[in-house]
């Protein structure tokens, strides 16, 4: 298990690459381990801030990545720099490849119900061999909660990845967390989407100058609240670094 921590604004972020970070979620699957795995931008740790019962389900994660850029800005202005970002989407793709060569099962909870249609049938013409424990679209009341964790209990599914957007999606891992014996359990936010092919992700030149936030707002104009979160995020950073500074 990942041990070292960078710490940013009271959130422990593993310090890893994400080819080892895959690797290690590989390692626990194998070795049919419990984890819990929160993939945390800017706005995360803010709401984790504004929310202290949210900060409780984040904290008790076994591995929190740095998935936004905000991250690793934080990270190297506190003299304690991050490898690289650690996202939810690269995390999952990286899986689904692993999970075929090792016969591992996936179950996909989340999106909308057309979304999680048309992505089962992207994942059967990309990932033709991919043991499929289960899918269900993010469209389900508190009734039918116990109905879909005795589901994924009957699956044996080894990850389980939730797409319901955050904070649902940690709050609902945490609130069944203790009720399963293995798993890797994930929050991938709007991964479906985009492997779906109902969302593009931005292209790979925009990913390798960093800038990924700056393509999802121009491309979606409509979630601009929230990118009010990263000048939040970097204004509480630099005021935390004076007072520790002092």
């Amino acid at each position: 298990m990942m041990t070292k921590r960078v710490e940013i604004l009271g959130i422990p972020f593993i310090h890893t690459t994400q080819d080892d970070f895959i690797t290690q979620l590989l390692q626990d699957a194998l070795e049919s381990k419990k984890r819990f795995v929160v993939t945390a931008n800017p706005e995360i740790v803010m709401n984790a801030r504004d929310d202290l019962d949210f900060k409780q389900v984040v904290l008790s994660a076994d591995y929190i990545t740095p998935d936004g850029v905000g991250i690793l800005m934080a990270a190297k202005q506190q003299g304690n720099p991050l490898p690289e970002r650690v996202t939810g989407f690269d995390t999952m793709q990286g899986i689904l490849t692993q999970a075929v060569k090792h016969n591992l099962k996936i179950y996909f909870l989340g999106a909308k119900p057309d979304v999680n249609e048309a992505m089962q049938e992207k994942l059967k013409e990309c990932f033709p061999a991919l043991k499929i424990a289960g899918c269900r679209h993010g469209y389900f009341n508190l009734q039918e909660n116990a109905e879909i964790v005795q589901e994924i209990k009957n699956t044996g599914a080894d990850f389980v990845f939730v797409a319901l957007g955050s904070p649902a999606q940690e709050k609902w891992i945490m609130s069944h967390f203790n009720t399963f014996e293995k798993g890797i359990f994930m929050g991938v936010g709007g991964s479906f989407d985009i492997l779906s092919g109902t969302v593009k992700r931005a292209p790979k030149i925009i990913l390798k100058l960093r800038i990924e936030w700056i393509y999802r707002f121009v491309t979606n104009p409509s979630r601009w609240r929230r990118f009010f979160a990263i000048p939040r995020f970097m204004k509480a950073v630099n005021r935390e670094n004076r007072r520790n500074a002092k």
